[in-house]
């Protein structure tokens, strides 16, 4: 039977859940209850039996409990694991396969019994695997069961490959999977198409009878399902709902997957509440977007309806309280985001001084910077700032092979029609067709391929930021060396991509730097850059004067904008630096129609960015603002 929860503050909440401030800490958390479990188990002479997840989720868990093997003696050798799932079909020394990762993360550096070690096996006849999964739930039951079973969840709402639709007592078994969830593993096999469409799960039912089941979720991708599972109705639709009908389970999340249940997103509908400026402006727009009005006609009567009696009576009245929240959403509205010259800028986002500033613009891909922020980028220059713009990566992982063949052969048609010796160039050519036409899902490209995409996107970005308005000595590729490492390394040293970044900024001496904050990026670039450039700007501040007058904004666009209570700079634009943006955005042509990954999102680019800028500038209208075409958003990061 699932909890009664008598607590007014997690009263929403269908089940336990655990909050940590960070996935860092929920991991040794977890693994220290693992440890646990070995322990007594080891003390009572007795096997302890694990329940194993893969993905992202649980690589810090483990190595962990690495750590603890080799600094702390932990001993695997009392271990039973079972794996929760494997890609069907799968071979086991497949890079993708779940025994590969087993083994890198975990197996291959603590002392276990591999003849304790099970997991699916993805190389068996079709023919074979009911049988099969039958013998593993009886394995399960000769063993003495599961005593802990770890779980991540998809975004589907997935426990193992249990998709939508999956029954709750359902068994181990071979089940077809649901295309987000491909869409989400395209990156680790090249594509999409790559991903096989089957998997060898076990069961709910299976995961049930675990004695205790930990459920853990980190980052902000997670929220939303988070909540569908902690505090929505039990349905087949979300898989995860399922737990809530157990007494053994427990979610434990960071703060960020935890941010959209009731108590972290809307507190004031549960309790009393610490009602600081941003708490009130979030609450005051939530309401105004509930009732659907226009933040000036709100009552005393829709407070108090609505979970805001408290506000209400300790700050009102109500309208005094509406008017102070509109005059600070009403300030964030510039049309000058380097600053207006000759202005009060007391009520601006940014400051009037210098008039003319120096802006860099890093963008993680080298399509972002327009994507994101092209009218402000427009708009910059403009005005007659000193704009720079630099691309990090090379983002030659998001061009198709065929059109990497094709540059080379305008190369080449091009050398020969002007008479020049292109033996060595069709030479070249040949051994790129012979390496493609074997290459493997996700096998990475030679030197000479990812050079020819590096310059086919730097080509693109190149004219993207001329005709924004900036020089070419203003516009430079960075080309860090991670996204290159990352290719063929399994842990990455970020050392060289900070100091490479630091000089450019010691070089450029910014009064306003503007970077990546859109962290739900599948890729995961975009919040490596940022750490990159936070990393370089947070040592600066320690030896150059110029930087304690820096301001760093974040920008996002590409994969969803802030919410109107985070925002604290947004740019309006007109229909016609729409129409200069879509250009900008137009210039890299690689990114058109249908990009190599094109995550979640079935819409162009430039499509995606104007439906958001869009869609935020009618938040604020409905909110009771002037009506722009579009508005792009940004958020200023402090320093502590």
């Amino acid at each position: 039977m699932p909890r009664l929860n008598l607590l007014e503050e997690t009263r929403f909440e269908k089940l336990p859940v655990s909050v940590f401030p960070d996935e860092n800490t929920a991991s040794r958390h977890v693994a220290q209850r693992i440890a646990n479990l070995i322990k007594e188990k080891q003390a009572n002479g007795q096997q302890a039996v694990l329940g194993l997840a893969t993905g992202a989720t649980p690589v810090k868990v483990y190595a962990e409990l690495v750590r603890m093997h080799r600094e702390e003696g932990l001993s695997f050798k009392n271990v039973v694991t079972f794996n929760l799932d494997e890609y069907y079909p799968m071979e086991p020394t497949a890079a993708q396969s779940y025994v590969t990762f087993m083994k890198e993360q975990l197996f291959n550096h603590v002392d276990i019994d591999m003849n304790n070690v099970n997991i699916p096996d993805g190389t068996l006849p079709l023919d074979k695997v009911a049988e099969y999964c039958l013998n593993y739930e009886q394995k399960i039951i000769a063993s003495g069961g599961l005593d802990l079973q770890i779980l991540g969840i998809g975004r589907t709402g997935h426990i193992g490959f249990n998709e939508p639709g999956s029954a709750p007592n359902s068994g181990t078994r071979l089940v077809t999977l649901n295309d987000l969830t491909r869409r989400d593993a395209s990156r680790d096999f090249g594509g999409k198409n790559n991903v096989p469409v089957k998997a060898i799960t076990m069961g709910i039912g299976t995961i049930f009878q675990a004695r205790d089941i930990i459920l853990m979720a980190w980052n902000k991708k997670k929220a939303s399902i988070i909540k569908k599972a902690v505090e929505g109705e039990i349905s087949s639709d979300v898989p995860a709902t399922y737990l809530q009908l157990s007494d053994k389970v427990e979610f434990i999340l960071d703060e960020e997957a935890a941010s959209e249940l009731t108590r972290f997103d809307t507190p004031w509908l549960v309790k009393d509440c610490v009602w600081d400026g941003q708490m009130t402006k979030k609450a005051v727009i939530w309401l105004a977007n509930k009732l659907n009005k226009p933040i000036l006609k709100l009552t005393l009567e829709d407070y108090n309806s609505n979970g805001m009696a408290q506000l209400a009576t300790e700050f009102g009245p109500v309208y005094d309280i509406n008017i102070d929240v509109f005059n600070k959403i009403q300030h964030t509205i510039t049309g000058w985001p380097g600053g207006k010259p000759n202005a009060d800028d007391s009520q601006r986002p940014e400051r009037a001084l210098p008039a003319k500033k120096r802006s860099i613009i890093f963008s993680p891909h080298p399509d972002d910077d327009v994507i994101s922020m092209g009218g402000t980028f427009i708009r910059l220059a403009d005005q007659g700032h000193e704009v720079h713009v630099a691309y990090q990566t090379s983002g030659n992982t998001a061009v198709w092979d065929e059109d990497a063949l094709r540059f080379v052969e305008f190369a080449i048609d091009f050398g020969k029609s002007q008479n020049q010796d292109v033996q060595e160039m069709e030479n070249l050519y040949q051994s790129m067709r012979e390496f493609l036409k074997d290459k493997k899902p996700n096998q990475a490209d030679t030197l000479e391929i990812r050079t020819v995409k590096g310059l086919i996107r730097k080509g693109e970005a190149i004219a993207g930021a001329r005709f924004a308005g900036l020089p070419d000595e203003h516009i430079h590729f960075m080309d860090l060396p991670f996204y290159d490492k990352g290719k063929v390394q399994k842990v990455v040293d970020y050392e060289d991509d900070i100091v490479q970044t630091m000089e450019l900024l010691k070089k450029v001496k910014p009064h306003q730097v503007f970077a990546a904050g859109d962290f739900a990026d599948p890729h995961g670039t975009h919040k490596v850059c940022f750490d990159i450039i936070l990393q370089a700007l947070t040592r600066l501040r320690e030896t150059e004067d110029w930087v304690a007058d820096c301001w760093l904004w974040l920008y996002r666009g590409a994969w969803h904008e802030f919410e109107i209570y985070e925002i604290e700079m947004a740019v309006p634009l007109s229909p016609q630096e729409v129409e200069r943006k879509r250009l900008a955005i137009f210039k890299h042509q690689s990114q058109k129609d249908r990009p190599v990954f094109p995550g979640d999102d079935a819409r162009e680019f430039w499509v995606r960015a104007e439906d958001r800028t869009s869609e935020t500038a009618r938040a604020y209208n409905q909110l009771g603002f002037a009506e722009y075409e579009a508005i792009e958003a940004f958020v200023r990061w402090k320093f502590d």
